[in-house]
């Protein structure tokens, strides 16, 4: 199947909503293993873990699309990272819905404290701050309201978001002495930005809005 053909698969209009379909998958999955007591001896922490490693791997994806667009010459992709992106939104909140209602029983207090005491959460909860006004922004009519540059510079939040989110996992890890996993991640990280900073001529071209 050549890239024209591709391109014009892409731009289908049902293509979207199965996207949208495909990436509810894993939260459909994790929420019946849930109602039917199917998450092991700690089911709390299963839910909590599932929807923190979700979001991390959309988030990923999100970062991967303009670079598999430019590698392989398929424009249209830029169609589906907004879908991507609000999606990693929407796995955030409900990890750290997760937390709050089955770890802390939404007691404010108790998360306060535990925001404070460690730094895995703190870490977290300032990914998911910083990630909330670009879910907020992530449609056509934000974009005329802010302008094109500011727009810009406010998505690239993105990449501080992402190493914030590669802390939170990997502190997270250690405690359990299991890093194998984080290393994968860190890799792939690696690698969506640093082909970034190759391709703009550095960090400072990465960040800098045209």
């Amino acid at each position: 199947m050549n890239r024209l053909l591709i391109n014009q698969w892409l731009v289908k209009p049902w293509v979207k909503p199965l996207l949208w379909l495909v990436c509810a998958v894993p939260a459909a999955h994790l929420m019946v293993a849930a109602m039917t007591d199917s998450l092991g001896a700690n089911p709390a922490e299963k839910l909590i873990d599932g929807f923190g490693d979700w979001t991390l791997r959309f988030l990923w994806l999100t970062l991967a699309v303009t670079p598999l667009r430019e590698a392989a010459a398929l424009p249209a992709l830029v169609r589906y990272r907004r879908t991507l992106g609000v999606t990693t939104f929407m796995y955030v909140v409900l990890h750290f819905l997760s937390y709050a209602w089955l770890d802390k029983g939404l007691v404010i207090d108790d998360i306060v404290r535990d925001v404070i005491k460690r730094n895995f959460i703190l870490v977290g909860m300032l990914a998911l701050i910083l990630m909330t006004p670009l879910a907020l922004t992530s449609f056509n009519r934000a974009i005329k309201s802010l302008g094109g540059r500011r727009w810009q510079a406010l998505h690239k939040l993105v990449y501080a978001i992402s190493l914030l989110g590669l802390l939170h996992f990997y502190w997270k890890k250690s405690a359990k002495h299991d890093l194998n996993e984080v290393m994968v991640y860190a890799v792939i990280l690696a690698v969506l930005l640093g082909w970034r900073v190759l391709r703009k001529g550095g960090v400072m071209g990465m960040l800098r809005v045209r």
